[in-house]
């Protein structure tokens, strides 16, 4: 990726059933603090909620499906927490662009997501199958 992009992390997603129980880990034992409360987002048919270490500049991202049709379905079952990698950039069209031409599979273009108040994502997944996001970046203080 090029310089020009400001890509930095965002957050880790990891796919767990429902979220309240697994939070309990997250906080309890490594000491994450919540972010958000549980946010529904139906276009990408999950429950998501954000965690952060004191001080750290990304986040962990627990997602869990939403239903039976839910997208994330298959991830649950298959019990691999580890699901995607997301990264915040400045310009969220010429990355996904620039990811394209790097030989990604573009998953869904740039799409207004309920998490970040209508700022956008895409996805893509790269040659060795990692699952990555691209968030656009937001405001100074926003998720």
């Amino acid at each position: 990726m090029s310089a020009d992009l400001s890509l930095a992390l965002h957050h880790v997603g990891i796919v767990v059933p429902e979220i309240e129980p697994a939070s309990e880990f997250y906080v309890s034992v490594l000491g994450y603090e919540p972010k958000t409360a549980v946010i529904h987002d139906p276009t990408q048919t999950a429950f998501v909620q954000f965690f952060a270490l004191p001080g750290a500049d990304h986040y962990v991202e627990l997602v869990a499906p939403d239903g039976e049709e839910s997208k994330l379905l298959n991830a649950s079952k298959k019990k691999i927490p580890l699901n995607h990698l997301c990264y915040r950039c400045s310009d969220i069209e010429a990355a996904t662009a620039q990811m394209r031409d790097q030989g990604c599979l573009v998953l869904e273009e740039p799409v207004a997501a309920v998490a970040f108040d209508g700022r956008r994502i895409s996805w893509l997944i790269t040659g060795e199958r990692l699952l990555v996001e691209l968030v656009e970046r937001g405001p100074e203080g926003s998720l």
